[in-house]
């Protein structure tokens, strides 16, 4: 229902979808990391601050997403390829607009989240754009430490299983955070899921019953053998 929606919108308003949105994003992350080594609390200037937020810095609400995770430089350039090339391909793969809505409802999600909470977050924008991809290409293969070669669809389903135990047993900005990176996900895929169970449940019910069918007739063609 809401990817027909979706569908329309893009018919009457798609012209006006960012272009290869992922390359903005990937470089204004790469430029906040190198800048932060000239001014390291540039950072903090950007982070989604509700009570900021509040008192007119507003740009905190679109900055956010320009926040590198703070690590090493070689996992920076690792991971601002490995999103750039996962939201091109699914660029390629839905076309410019559903690629806008999709990580632009994740930001919506995020800020609601924060106002609700008063927590910070953002990473979770890329496990939404990973899940997405593991969904439509779940054997695809990466080198887990550049080494060992994994489908994505394993690191997936490690993603998930953190995500749950998050929502069980952590506070309730980690909750948050948790069922954020979850929401534009289930929006885009929930129905295709739903779909795919019951096709599954289905498929499993005829060959039991196909399977009860056989069976049923053998054992007719032994009682009639014995009499």
């Amino acid at each position: 229902m809401f990817l027909k929606f979706l569908d329309k919108l893009d018919r009457k308003y798609g012209k006006w979808a960012i272009r290869n949105l992922m390359i903005y994003i990937s470089a204004g992350n790469l430029a906040v990391f190198v800048l932060s080594f000239m001014f390291p609390s540039l950072p903090n200037y950007l982070a989604l601050i509700p009570s900021l937020v509040l008192k007119g810095q507003v740009w905190r609400l679109i900055t956010f997403i320009f926040i590198p995770p703070d690590t090493s430089i070689l996992f920076i350039l690792f991971a601002v390829y490995f999103y750039y090339m996962i939201g091109n391909t699914l660029e390629h793969e839905w076309g410019s607009f559903r690629l806008n809505a999709y990580y632009f409802v994740g930001m919506l999600a995020t800020i609601i989240a924060a106002f609700i909470t008063g927590g910070t977050y953002g990473l979770h924008l890329n496990l939404s754009l990973f899940l997405a991809f593991a969904y439509l290409y779940p054997n695809y293969e990466i080198l887990l430490f550049f080494i060992l070669p994994v489908k994505i669809k394993y690191l997936a389903w490690l993603n998930l299983a953190l995500i749950g135990f998050t929502v069980l047993t952590g506070s309730l900005q980690l909750k948050a955070a948790a069922i954020v990176s979850l929401a534009n996900y289930l929006l885009f895929f929930g129905d295709d899921m739903i779909r795919r169970i019951k096709m599954r449940r289905t498929s499993y019910y005829n060959r039991k019953n196909y399977f009860k069918q056989i069976e049923e007739g053998r054992r007719a063609n032994e009682r009639n053998l014995r009499k």
